[in-house]
């Protein structure tokens, strides 16, 4: 249902690795201290590129961004519903499914993109959503940076990759995900 409602809002999927690199949480400014840095580690990875396996999907979709922007394409709309693994307790993971979307291109605006995550989480969910400022995340530009409420319950971020970050990525645009 939310691929559907995605690709009937324009979006293009995209299906990515979860193996990722441990550099990719420096290129998204990841604090040190964070709990998403505890990843759980590949026994015998093809390489330091694929060594361990994501807590976020960001990482993965600027990648694609950063790969579209690279091939000189104008614009990009695109979503991933993709995994997540978070370490647990007894050396398992949880494996959750998250949405990601990245956009770029010359309509595309913090607005455009709340537009996109309102019109899916309603459709989705039903239920009336709570938008909230967020000046913390060191990904996103602070001013142009929201969480999503459903009730009290968290659902997501969003807003415009800070130009620290994109600037690790070689890309000089303004980048949007959630």
């Amino acid at each position: 249902q939310i691929g559907e409602i995605l690709r009937s809002l324009g979006l293009d999927e995209i299906i990515t690795y979860s193996f990722i690199s441990p550099s990719y949480y420096d290129k998204i400014c990841l604090p040190a201290d964070s709990p998403l840095r505890d990843s759980l580690k590949i026994l015998n990875p093809l390489g330091e590129d694929t060594s361990i396996m994501r807590t976020t999907v960001l990482p993965s979709m600027l990648e694609i961004l950063t790969r579209n922007f690279n091939f000189r394409n104008k614009s990009a709309s695109l979503y991933e519903i993709g995994r997540v693994y978070q370490k647990r307790e007894d050396g398992l993971a949880d494996e959750p499914k998250i949405v990601s979307i990245g956009l770029y291109g010359q309509d595309v605006d913090f607005f455009r993109l709340k537009g996109i995550v309102e019109t899916m989480l309603v459709s989705v969910t039903g239920k009336e959503l709570r938008f909230a400022a967020d000046r913390d995340n060191p990904s996103y530009h602070p001013g142009r940076c929201a969480k999503v409420f459903c009730g009290d319950v968290l659902l997501g971020t969003f807003g415009q990759v800070h130009p620290a970050v994109a600037s690790n990525y070689g890309v000089d645009t303004e980048l949007y995900c959630a």
